[in-house]
């Protein structure tokens, strides 16, 4: 995972530079300036998760052919419903890091784009799993060169292939700073959950935030090369 400098941005001081700095710098302000927008599209996350708990309940209950369907339904919702929702939130928290207007229904637009966004989940997934299958780091790496993903499927309108490609490209010059992301978001999580749990849903509005906003550094910096 390499490393760029922000020299190129500095030639342009309107634009966000990326960097994990800014990035949740940017993301705070995001959250500040939308904080009930973003909660309610948290909390509409939150609330689609709830039945992927089905398999906890399965594993309790030992195997069964009724544990055995449970599976089956859980793994069927994540990859063709919670999926969609999933990158209906990517956009929205994009939208705020560019402070643009929006709607919280439109936490729903992953469902217009359905099939690209099911086969990018699953394409995706089967890339990191494969990853994680050869000692595990090889995952790591390819779970941080495909996190833009979600808004290149969304934002750009990009099939999953070409939103694999595109978001292997972008990252180059940013997976360290991915991965050190994903790592700081680890600990805030846990000051969440030290903070009487009730803070890991600002934990989540700010980490979302932080990474549509690299994303959007990123996205201005390609813009501003071409």
């Amino acid at each position: 995972m390499e490393t760029r400098s922000d020299s190129n941005n500095m030639q342009n001081p309107g634009m966000l530079a990326p960097g994990l700095g800014n990035a949740f710098h940017h993301g705070w302000e995001t959250m500040k300036n939308h904080f009930l927008e973003l909660l309610l599209v948290i909390l509409v996350v939150i609330v689609a998760q709830i039945p992927t708990g089905l398999s906890g309940v399965g594993e309790s209950a030992g195997f069964s052919p009724l544990t055995g369907l449970l599976q089956v339904f859980v793994l069927a919702y994540g990859i063709l419903v919670l999926a969609p929702v999933s990158y209906g939130s990517h956009w929205l928290f994009l939208r705020a890091a560019r402070n643009e207007h929006f709607q919280t229904t439109e936490v729903f637009e992953g469902f217009k784009l359905w099939q690209q966004v099911v086969l990018a989940n699953i394409l995706v997934a089967a890339i990191v799993i494969a990853g994680i299958i050869l000692l595990v780091i090889p995952g790591i790496v390819f779970a941080c060169k495909l996190v833009f993903v979600p808004y290149l499927v969304m934002d750009k309108k990009l099939d999953a292939v070409e939103a694999v490609k595109k978001s292997w490209k972008m990252t180059t010059g940013h997976g360290w700073t991915v991965f050190f992301m994903g790592l700081l978001s680890f600990f805030i999580v846990l000051a969440g959950l030290i903070l009487l749990i009730v803070g890991v849903i600002p934990a989540a509005i700010w980490i979302s935030a932080s990474f549509a906003s690299l994303y959007h550094a990123v996205d201005q910096e390609e813009k501003e090369k071409t």
